[in-house]
């Protein structure tokens, strides 16, 4: 996505710390022998990066090429690697049918409508391997109204930033770093239908903003 790439220009690496959810995942991982993993909307690669150190054999996916590049600098520099492909993940991938263990996903698939998601979810199950496991976090969070105008505001961090609603469930920042970039947002009721092959175990991040989901598909 266009406000991504110009993110990555401007602040280089945005997170170097991998999710706290992701270090259990990985464990469970590697109790159930999961090899070739994907990490759907890897941005700059801090959760390739560590399951690269972890062993696993990893796929990075992302439409921001200037993430990926730091990605590959970052593995450059820490003398690992891990495999790279660039695209939407709202379209078909560039993978087999059944190529990976896993999947993970973060802060990614609900940048769209409910009809792209859905297209990002149809592609995790069909790249996945019978009894293959997902992580994935979703956005959770209600927004307030701000005006009679249908903007409404949010806090992000210090910062108050203005939002438009764009369809049902469906908000985009009219400012700062992540303006005009679409936000789909979820409840437990919808995460269960929309990723029901999955069989989800669902809980809410200590922020309270993502539900995550870890799945399995099953054989």
């Amino acid at each position: 996505m266009k406000q991504w790439n110009e993110i990555f220009k401007e602040k280089g690496l945005v997170f170097l710390e991998p999710k706290k959810e992701i270090i259990k995942v990985a464990e469970i991982f590697i109790r159930n022998g999961v090899k070739k993993v994907l990490d759907l909307g890897c941005g700059s690669g801090r959760h390739v990066v560590y399951l690269a150190k972890k062993g696993f054999e990893i796929y990075g996916f992302d439409i921001a090429e200037e993430g990926i590049h730091l990605a590959k600098s970052w593995l450059r520099k820490e003398g690992l690697k891990a495999n790279f492909s660039v695209g939407s993940i709202y379209e078909r991938m560039p993978f087999k049918d059944n190529f990976f263990d896993a999947v993970i996903s973060t802060h990614s698939i609900h940048h769209g409508r409910i009809k792209d998601v859905r297209k990002a979810i149809r592609e995790v199950y069909r790249v996945l391997k019978q009894g293959g496991f997902i992580f994935i976090n979703l956005r959770k969070r209600r927004i307030r109204k701000y005006d009679p105008k249908n903007k409404i505001i949010e806090k992000y961090g210090a910062q108050k930033v203005s939002y438009k609603m764009i369809a049902p469930r469906t908000y985009a920042p009219i400012e700062g770093g992540e303006k005009d970039l679409l936000h789909y947002l979820f409840n437990k009721k919808l995460i269960e239908k929309e990723f029901r092959m999955f069989r989800p175990k669902i809980w809410v991040s200590e922020s309270g903003r993502h539900y995550n989901l870890l799945g399995k598909k099953e054989k």
